[in-house]
């Protein structure tokens, strides 16, 4: 039970102050008249301001509350390394005993797993989880239990008490950690980019080597192994082999004695992007045709355009002195013998034998074509003359073989089964309402895949792999009536967009292809091909384990699965004779950047009321009380605050002026005034 004065004024104190001063001049201005009874009416004016102010005893029945400590737990990934588990667990366990042990107090254990994703430790948010649960006038003190690689100790916090950090792991630990910067999203095929790396080597590190062995993979290939200084930045210049995802690690072996290897590796992940494609178009005489090749690539700016048109072939005989005429001269052996490897695609436009290209410069194509370049064939009625590029040394890798029959008669092309599964001809826009064409060259013995067809059910558009080149036929000249919107028109860019960056390799329009997407743990698997089922695909975790994810058809051609990676690290998938690679996460996550135990990123909030940070290898330190405000630690201590918090169960309050009793004392005391003055005179 507990007494206090208390004010409850009736009117605001501001007027109250007012009517006070009132009251006082009042006063003065009877002791300058000389009235003898001004003590009176003095009197009477502290009765009623002290009525105003409506003073009261007021008793409080008050119970007493149990204080909280909060005995915080960081169970997160770096907390699991050498005997640190075993050391908060038994840390913990004592605590708790001597907290309970203690009279008046209670206590809260708040356990802080690994955040989500990649967010670290978060100390911090837990214990501001746990304020907000709890009276902040009842917490006594916070031990945080935690080798101190805190993530969030940047986020503002008002500790009610103070706090902490009771430290685990060894004065011995050392760690060897592999770091990459600069490493950008995309790079560009065939040229070096330069990476970034250090290798350092933290903690009471074991003297020795100043060398590292690091290994460096590509794709999962085998690994190459270099040695490289420790303590250095190192710039690595890398070349990406391939267009799309290229997925680099680098890797340190496991060191003897260090905390772990989560550290020892660094996975990036680039995109191959070329720099500029270059294409030779041919064009064997002016046609409508022509001018849509040219206006295709032209409005491209990664593509470089070489167009040669053969204006004047050698059998023209007019009369026209050479010396007269302004064209330019083909360069033939500069092009299809010097340059050739400098393209990415030649395309043959109406191109018929004239002797303008030797068969040896041919052949030479062909060549070109085995050791992995492109060759488009548009085909007129030249493919089907004597004349042909089919009955030349360019005709060994062309993909079907003229019957010599030009039909000249309107069709409309349409895409076949297949073309239905295929990249290059799959939903484009409009299908099943295009314009007709005109002239279509019969074909026989198509080699490869047949994508779209024209006159009852014939190949029109043929795609073919030859070795390592691609080759691809369109038996017609007539793809320009889309682009002049003949009955209705077509998709006529895109497809022929589509059809020079399939054969240029782009990755997305690869028809046989196996590749992920990682968000987080969690990847989703795709697989385009021209089958029509495929097999689970095999996935090999980081440890080596393996697991099948079956996938299921979301388009034609398109077979898509779920799978949610059990670790961070570098996953190889399989399916059939695709295989690809991916990386859940970062290769060393972030619990795992900074791995020796350190107070610093704590310091400023431990410091801040007067905590302390005791080293678990040192010994458990004892408990005390201290008021707050003082020093709360000390050599082998650590100071918690008795809060006095209680529980209000009951309150009582007496006027100690009550009405009838202000009423009466001001009559009487001003009744007695005015006698007094009143016999003076």
């Amino acid at each position: 039970m507990t007494a206090t004065l208390v004010y409850d004024p009736l009117i605001p104190v501001p007027l109250l102050i007012v009517v006070a001063i009132i009251a006082l001049m009042g006063l003065i201005l009877a002791i300058l008249r000389g009235l003898n009874g001004w003590p009176l009416r003095g009197l009477a004016a502290a009765v009623v301001l002290g009525a105003l102010a409506n003073p009261s005893y007021q008793q409080e029945d008050r119970a007493p509350l149990s204080d909280i400590v909060l005995l915080v737990e960081d169970q997160s990934a770096s907390q699991r390394l050498s005997d640190r588990a075993d050391q908060t667990a038994q840390a913990a366990d004592t605590l708790a005993a001597q907290i309970t042990a203690r009279p008046n107090t209670e206590l809260r254990r708040i356990t802080v797993p690994d955040g989500a994703g990649d967010a670290g430790t978060q100390v911090m948010a837990a214990i501001t989880d746990a304020l907000a649960e709890e009276p902040r006038a009842r917490i006594a003190g916070i031990l945080a239990l935690s080798d101190g690689r805190v993530h969030d100790a940047d986020l503002p916090i008002d500790l009610p008490a103070p706090m902490h950090l009771l430290m685990t792991g060894r004065d011995t630990d050392w760690d060897r950690r592999l770091t990459v910067r600069n490493a950008p999203a995309f790079a560009i095929i065939g040229e070096p980019v330069t990476l970034t790396l250090r290798i350092d080597d933290l903690g009471a590190a074991p003297g020795g080597d100043a060398l590292a062995p690091l290994d460096i993979s590509i794709d999962g290939e085998p690994a190459q192994t270099f040695r490289v200084p420790i303590g250095q930045d190192l710039e690595l210049p890398i070349t990406l082999p391939h267009g799309g995802r290229n997925v680099i690690r680098f890797s340190l072996p496991e060191a003897e004695g260090e905390l772990t290897d989560r550290n020892n590796a660094a996975l990036i992940q680039m995109n191959g992007v070329r720099d500029r494609l270059s294409v030779l178009l041919v064009s064997g005489e002016p046609h409508p045709g022509g001018r849509t090749w040219r206006n295709l690539l032209k409005s491209d700016s990664s593509v470089d355009l070489v167009h040669f048109t053969i204006l004047r072939p050698p059998e023209k005989q007019d009369g026209v002195p050479v010396t007269e005429l302004s064209l330019i001269a083909f360069p033939t052996r500069e092009l299809f013998m010097e340059k050739i490897d400098d393209f990415d695609l030649i395309i043959f436009d109406r191109y018929q034998r004239r002797g303008i290209l030797p068969a040896l410069y041919l052949d030479n194509v062909a060549q070109y074509v085995r050791g992995g370049g492109a060759v488009l064939v548009a085909a007129g009625p030249d493919f089907a003359s004597a004349d042909s590029l089919y009955r030349s040394p360019l005709g060994s890798v062309l993909p079907a073989t003229p019957t010599a029959r030009v039909l000249e008669e309107p069709f409309r092309p349409v895409t076949t089964d297949l073309g239905a599964r295929h990249p290059v001809t799959t939903d484009l826009p409009g299908s099943g309402d295009w314009g007709r064409w005109l002239r279509q060259i019969d074909v026989a013995d198509p080699q490869g895949n047949v994508v779209m067809e024209g006159v009852d059910g014939r190949p029109l558009l043929v795609l073919n792999r030859v070795e390592e080149g691609r080759v691809a036929l369109m038996a017609s000249d007539h793809a320009w009536l889309w682009s002049r919107g003949y009955e209705g028109g077509g998709p006529q860019l895109e497809l022929l967009r589509r059809l020079a960056h399939w054969m240029m390799k782009e990755p997305e329009l690869e028809e046989e292809a196996l590749t992920a997407i990682a968000e987080g743990q969690d990847m989703r698997i795709t697989r385009r091909t021209l089958a029509e089922s495929v097999p689970p695909v095999v996935v090999t975790a980081p440890d080596g384990s393996t697991s099948e994810v079956s996938l299921s058809e979301t388009a034609p051609g398109i077979f898509e699965g779920a799978y949610q990676g059990p670790e961070m690290g570098l996953y190889r998938l399989e399916n059939g004779d695709q295989t690809s690679v991916i990386g859940l996460g970062p290769a060393a996550p972030r619990e795992f950047v900074e791995t020796i135990a350190s107070g610093d990123a704590l310091d400023p909030i431990v410091t801040a009321l007067r905590g302390g940070v005791a080293r678990l290898e040192e010994g458990l330190p004892r408990l005390r009380n201290v008021r707050l405000g003082r020093p709360a630690a000390g050599r082998g201590w650590l100071g918690i605050t008795p809060r006095g918090a209680y529980e209000t169960r009951d309150i009582r309050q007496t006027a100690i002026l009550p009405g009838w009793l202000v009423l009466l004392l001001s009559t009487v005391l001003i009744t007695a005034a005015w006698l007094r003055e009143g016999r003076r005179r």
